[in-house]
């Protein structure tokens, strides 16, 4: 039975599809106790699919490498794109009501695409439907035992990762395969857009068995974020500028004019680097969606309850904005089929880097990815025979977890220093700070991995951007 187990960890978006996909394998589905809800579930983006007349999966690749800073790997792009309608049409096999507009699917533009190409469920509530919708036909499927529990630990042997070690019991759970779908590291920023859940715990796992990682500097900032103090803050979704809101700096100046072709809708990199220094520079940014052409009720249910929540009323009212990490480009190197280096140990969704995000991700090709690149997983891994390592068993730990105080610290660190602009001194200056505690906690190491490949990338690409190192010839300030 161990040798054919498969262990996902990780019940978001990514690990759902695996599970769903490696049918009839048997699946023990792990989420994390206590945690909250997934990246996931509070996707307010839809999911982008070229279905709309005219458009073109070509099209969809097209404006995908270009907010990739063409750091992109070509191949996997397009099996991305191409895939992106049949994903669509799967979700809605499993329940997902996307918006329609009679009998066509309801397509919004977000920053980075050229036509509209969004699709949404309950306007912007997309990641909350489609999770319900898996998460349903998971708990249904008679290959898939779904428990809660934190996963600390990685078994090998010989060389192959065989299982996982459960947190608090300490209960060791054997498998062929192990499946990472945990998510990103948002939380390890002051700032971030994701639940506390979403804090590296997985890649430091993978980094802890010696799997490669890749890209760990391309780090993602929304440029609205609802500003209204630190830590996981509601995200005011980037359709709201295809709607035709407008950014503005605290001296009432229209933050994007000038800036770029696309204006409020240029890639998130430039918008996330204008608000970060607008709100430096006068105190304030806000996003105006006040003028009563916006169906609040029926199109961003979400943000008007997020905003109203805390005494705001978007549609009376500008809505005061910042940056915040957003998603993580880098992770656990994989290939198209989430094989890391380590055998046995695969790794999918945001965890996860086999380049197809390069050095900036579209907007709304997160859940796309996970959709896309999960079933491919699942679906090989539902043909694969029973595995099992020879010689001595071995757990691999994560590793202690930080104090509070050293780990609220770390995150102001790093969004100092590796938030949307960053220099080679800061950068220094954060690891001489970082070095010590990695000695307390392994977030602390992972910042640590992050913040030297960052000081080590010298020229600015894509959201890395280091503004005391030039750009790379032909490549402006404007359109980067």
């Amino acid at each position: 039975m161990a040798g054919t187990r498969l262990v996902v960890v990780g019940s978001g978006i990514a690990g759902l599809s695996v599970a769903l996909a490696a049918a009839p394998r048997p699946v023990v589905l792990l989420g994390r106790a206590g945690r909250g809800p997934s990246a996931s579930a509070l996707a307010q983006g839809g999911i982008a699919a070229a279905v709309g007349a005219g458009d073109s999966a070509d099209a969809h690749a097209s404006d995908t490498l270009v907010a990739g800073a063409f750091r992109n790997d070509g191949p996997r792009v397009r099996t991305l794109t191409r895939a992106a309608p049949e994903a669509i049409s799967w979700l809605q096999s499993l329940g997902v009501a996307f918006d329609r507009d009679g009998d066509r699917l309801r397509l919004g533009r977000e920053g980075g695409h050229r036509v509209a190409r969004i699709v949404h469920a309950g306007g912007d509530a997309t990641g909350a439907a489609a999770m319900a919708a898996l998460s349903s036909a998971a708990r249904a499927a008679a290959h898939i035992d779904w428990y809660e529990g934190d996963v600390d630990a990685l078994l090998m042997q010989g060389g192959r990762a065989s299982g996982v070690r459960l947190a608090g019991d300490g209960a060791l759970l054997q498998a062929g395969t192990v499946v990472l779908a945990t998510g990103g590291i948002g939380a390890l920023f002051a700032h971030t857009s994701n639940p506390p859940g979403s804090d590296g715990a997985g890649l430091a796992l993978a980094l802890a068995v010696g799997a490669h990682p890749r890209d760990l500097e391309f780090v993602q900032f929304h440029p609205t974020a609802l500003d209204v103090g630190s830590g996981s803050l509601p995200l005011v979704t980037e359709a709201l500028r295809g709607a035709g809101a407008r950014l503005f700096d605290g001296d009432g100046r229209a933050l994007m004019e000038g800036v770029h072709p696309q204006g409020d809708l240029a890639p998130r990199d430039i918008v996330a680097r204008r608000v970060w220094q607008a709100r430096r520079d006068t105190g304030r940014v806000v996003l105006d969606a006040r003028g009563g052409w916006i169906d609040w009720e029926r199109r961003f249910p979400t943000v008007l309850a997020s905003c109203l929540a805390h005494g705001i009323d978007p549609r009376a009212e500008a809505i005061p904005v910042t940056a915040a990490a957003h998603f993580h480009m880098g992770g656990v190197a994989t290939d198209d089929l989430g094989r890391t280096t380590v055998p046995g140990l695969h790794a999918v969704g945001e965890v996860a880097c086999n380049g197809v995000h390069g050095a900036n991700r579209l907007a709304s090709n997160s859940l796309l990815e996970g959709v896309v690149f999960g079933r491919m997983l699942g679906a090989h891994l539902a043909g694969l025979g029973a595995s099992e390592g020879a010689g001595a068993r071995a757990v691999i730990e994560r590793g202690p977890s930080l104090q509070a105080g050293d780990l609220q610290t770390l995150r102001s660190v790093m969004w100092e220093a590796a938030g949307p602009v960053r220099s080679g001194a800061g950068l220094a200056a954060a690891l001489e700070t970082v070095t010590p505690m990695g000695r307390r906690g392994w977030q602390a190491g992972l910042a640590w991995r992050l913040l030297t490949c960052a000081l080590q990338r010298r020229v600015s690409t894509g959201a890395h951007w280091r503004e005391d190192e030039p750009l790379p010839p032909a490549v402006s300030r404007t359109a980067a």
